[in-house]
């Protein structure tokens, strides 16, 4: 049977498009293939070792990504391959969600590639990847939903919202903004199909965060908020998303977006999304800082919007299109420049960072041969030393100067006691036996012999908050628990590695007190999964605001984060 007019029409329209995927594949591929690893990239290259239902930071969507790519190739393409095919495969499911509103082919392939997020996660590995996807996955299945109540479609929709939970939390914007932006849903029941179906497939995350105590939570919600306002990142959010949107077109394409006429239950999703996403984030700034790329989910409402408004015009966008054209070159060019390591772009702070760590891993294990390599206060360097060593024999000591990530969580500690271990550290003292060079890094060298840490070990109390005069005395009722398979104990005897128990007092103005707990904790020792009280004798320090939190400190670390912070008010 021969196509009609509006089917070969169709099939015309696509052709640009196939041409254009096809490009951006390649190109996503090249630099894959020569860009080594973002640090975030080998942190989630490590929890792809240690595949669960959550992590510290993150679901664990990301680490299945980087597990199914990197079991058929270790290097970096084979790291970030499903994001280069889930990327291409976004873009075209948006085309097809758009091509019900006519919109030209050729002002998609503009827009599109203009958008500078979309380049950075077209190849870039982190839970944003997997989001983006499933998010656009989402859309394109809840427009369907809209026109036809179907319980297939309720199926659908529920697996995929439980995938975007499982990539990442910004998913819970998406589908709040939803439902807020078509009220009329509540009076569907296969709706609550796919919220149960949704829930029920979720649970397991749920349940591995109750039985780590809710770390994800308390770190998203109450660690990384900052003590104090920072008017910078507020007023630093607004260009970031300026530039995510493309340096030269994103001012007319925010603006085209936010102006359309809403003539649809779809394009009013669309639109409470992209602004529900971009305030809601702008908020946030007043807590601390919101990165640039945190908003990428509104990228694809944005994007989609803007299109829909430039056919509703229908007037001559020729100048607009000359100057996407522009940024899109603009933006390809300098990927092309990265490819090919030109030495203007190794001197820009976010791309410095890629590049030398191949070289310094190598360096480095050289050095330590196959002993574990401890480094302080960073997940950054111990995953790159993991991902380019293959191994697992990096370790970052997350010290009470610092926050907890996933490697207060993974069992790499416990395989560590009692070996001897190279430690690197960033200034020389006299403990230090060697240094590392490169072209970028200097590090100092020293081995620690038979090493015990107690990064893991939980001390608890009931006291959140606490008011008290200066030099006024407080015990306060510990509870110490040793969540280890072996049996502890924290003596100084016949060892060579003191551990001291104190508490830390950390002021707004970085002024840190310490203050050191009675010998009486050295008497403690705990068999595996047992606990123990002890009383802390705290003599309050002087008149200000404190966070006090309790560690344990083993030489020649810095000391660990084992209780959670008191707010200290001292008058």
């Amino acid at each position: 049977m021969p196509l009609s007019s509006q089917q070969q029409n169709s099939v015309q329209s696509d052709k640009p498009v196939w041409f254009f995927l096809i490009c951006w594949t390649v190109l996503n591929l090249i630099q894959a293939y020569t860009l080594e690893l973002h640090a975030d990239e080998a942190y989630y290259w490590v929890y792809s070792r240690f595949l669960d239902w959550g992590y510290f930071d993150h679901p664990p969507m990301v680490a299945l990504f980087i597990r199914a790519g990197d079991s058929i190739m270790h290097n970096e393409l084979g790291l970030r391959l499903i994001t280069i095919l889930t990327s291409s495969a976004s873009i075209y499911i948006l085309w097809l969600i758009l091509k019900k509103y006519a919109v030209d082919a050729w002002a998609f392939i503009l827009v599109v590639s203009g958008t500078l997020i979309f380049h950075i996660y077209g190849f870039t590995t982190t839970p944003d990847a997997p989001l983006f996807f499933f998010a656009v996955l989402f859309y394109y299945f809840y427009q369907k939903y809209i026109d036809e109540d179907k319980w297939s479609l309720a199926l659908i929709l529920g697996v995929i919202i439980a995938c975007m939970l499982y990539s990442k939390y910004h998913a819970v914007l998406l589908v709040a903004f939803t439902v807020i932006s078509n009220i009329k849903l509540l009076k569907r029941p296969s709706f609550y199909l796919i919220a149960v179906l949704a829930l029920v497939l979720y649970m397991p995350h749920i349940l591995w965060q109750v039985n780590h105590g809710y770390p994800s939570i308390n770190y998203h919600l109450y660690e990384r908020s900052a003590a104090r306002y920072n008017p910078s990142n507020s007023w630093l959010y607004i260009p970031g998303q300026l530039l995510m949107a493309g340096p030269i077109i994103s001012w007319f394409v925010l603006y085209s977006a936010f102006s359309i006429k809403i003539r649809d239950a779809f394009t009013r999703c669309l639109l409470v999304n992209g602004i529900g996403t971009f305030i809601f984030f702008f908020l946030s700034t007043f807590r601390g800082e919101a990165q640039p790329h945190w908003t990428l989910i509104a990228f694809a409402p944005l994007v989609m919007l803007a299109l829909i408004k430039f056919k509703q015009a229908n007037t001559s966008l020729t100048w607009f299109y000359r100057a996407a054209l522009i940024n899109m070159t603009i933006i390809v060019l300098f990927r092309v420049s990265i490819i090919f390591s030109l030495p203007f772009v190794l001197q820009i702070g976010q791309i410095k960072s890629y590049f030398g760590f191949k070289k310094w891993a190598h360096v480095v294990q050289q050095k330590a041969g196959n002993a574990y390599v401890i480094m302080d206060n960073g997940f950054q360097d111990p995953s790159k030393y993991d991902y380019y060593t293959n191994t697992l024999k990096g370790f970052s000591y997350d010290s009470r100067y610092y926050r907890l990530t996933q490697f207060d969580i993974w069992p790499i500690e416990e395989k560590m006691r009692h070996q001897r271990v190279l430690h690197l550290i960033d200034s020389p003292n006299t403990a230090t036996t060697d240094s590392i060079k490169t072209k970028n890094w200097s590090w100092y060298v020293e081995w620690v012999d038979d090493v015990r840490t107690y990064q893991k070990v939980k001390v608890e109390t009931t006291i959140h908050q606490l008011k008290l005069h200066s030099g006024e005395k407080k015990d306060i009722d510990l509870t110490i628990t040793n969540p280890y398979p072996y049996s502890i104990n924290f003596s100084n005897i016949g060892v060579k590695h003191e551990v001291v128990f104190g508490a830390c007092f950390f002021r707004n103005d970085g002024e840190i007190l310490l203050q050191r707990g009675d010998d009486s904790f050295n008497n403690i020792s705990l068999k595996p999964g047992e606990s123990t009280h002890f009383t802390f004798h705290l003599i309050a320090p002087q008149k200000g605001k404190y966070e006090m939190m309790f560690s344990i400190r083993t030489t020649p670390f810095e000391g660990s984060k084992n209780s959670r912070v008191i707010d200290l008010e001292v008058e």
